[in-house]
């Protein structure tokens, strides 16, 4: 009973940490542009994580294949995600575009992997973008050019592109070593872009320095560890369920922190993508297709079939396969593309 009580309390600080990101991503662009915010969450996690650069076991084309995942799924994502955020999208519907990731990887890239879509995740993925388009419906009194909404979108086929890749690498390199990868090649761009920007010189208020502690306590090391805290306890199927609950949490958090509005119509669209969550994964299969999730933008991936999103650094399927996750290997042609997403 102990033991449940505590991955059901991992799971909750796990939806909040990862949803942190999002909100993370909004306070730091409060008192700076987006290349000085990405380039000081960065850095630091870079140096943090350096000693894990070490090549042993790792052939060098598979460091060059991690730069590139990590371009696509944590760079390129996270860009996309805070330009949305600073063009006005409200964080709930970035999140909520952000959440249905996995369903489009499923639906999209699940072919190209060799595993065939099931109609239940047809139908999740048509009430999912139906939900995105009710919250983003809702959302458009705000500020942000309808343009805008199209951004996250674009992070997604990063998402996408990234499980792709990573499911076709033979010699996948540990989480916390690809982690490195990812944040020092992320640390490379940002900081190319902050300084070809000229805003490579942090604000020096303390606001700015606690959004960057934020992201980086809450929503990489908590979304990004408990994501793989659980996923060795209750496998990558139940782990990514949970990023639906994502959009919910963060229109909360906007809503309380930023006076972000929650109408009807967000609600509706919310309940959505929580019914298609539902939908998809009615009868998943033990033996689920797994890639990187989007990390939480604050931190992917996520989770996606990544993902990272919020909000935390998007991990990739390297972790250690879980019971519930079923065997490595399968002779028969697998049903369930969905996860079992800087």
């Amino acid at each position: 009973m102990g033991k449940q009580i505590g991955i059901v309390g991992a799971a909750i600080l796990f939806v909040v940490c990862w949803s942190s990101g999002f909100i993370g991503a909004k306070l730091g662009a409060a008192d700076a542009a987006v290349p000085t915010v990405l380039m000081w969450r960065f850095l630091p996690l870079a140096l943090l994580l350096a000693p894990f650069l070490r090549p042993r076991g790792t052939p060098l084309r598979e460091y060059g294949r991690h730069v590139l995942i990590g371009l696509l799924s944590q760079s390129g994502y996270l860009l996309t995600v805070y330009w949305a955020i600073g063009e006005g999208v409200s964080t709930g519907t970035t999140a909520l575009i952000d959440g249905v990731q996995p369903l489009v990887a499923a639906a999209l890239a699940g072919p190209l992997l060799g595993v065939a879509a099931t109609g239940r995740q047809w139908a999740g993925l048509v009430l999912g973008l139906v939900g995105v388009v009710l919250v983003s419906w809702s959302d458009a009194a705000s500020h942000a050019p309808a343009w805008a909404y199209l951004i996250p979108f674009a992070g997604m086929l990063g998402l996408v592109a990234s499980t792709v890749l990573e499911r076709r690498s033979r010699v996948p390199a540990p989480p916390l070593r690809a982690l490195a990868i990812h944040c020092g090649t992320s640390a490379v761009i940002f900081t190319g872009l902050a300084l070809a920007t000229g805003s490579a010189v942090p604000p020096a208020s303390g606001h700015f320095w606690f959004a960057m502690t934020w992201l980086i306590v809450l929503a990489t090391f908590g979304g990004y560890g408990l994501y793989w805290l659980l996923v060795g306890r209750i496998g990558m199927t139940a782990v990514n369920s949970l990023m639906f609950l994502i959009a919910p949490v963060t229109s909360v958090w906007g809503t309380v922190l930023f006076g972000e509005p929650f109408t009807v119509l967000t609600g509706v669209g919310l309940g959505l993508a929580l019914v298609a969550a539902v939908v998809a994964n009615g009868r998943v299969s033990r033996r689920s297709v797994a890639g990187p999730p989007p990390e939480s933008p604050g931190s992917s991936p996520r989770p996606c079939y990544a993902r990272a999103g919020g909000t935390g650094l998007p991990p990739t399927s390297t972790a250690p396969r879980s019971r519930s996750d079923g065997p490595a290997r399968s002779t028969r042609r697998r049903r369930d593309p969905t996860p079992a997403r800087e």
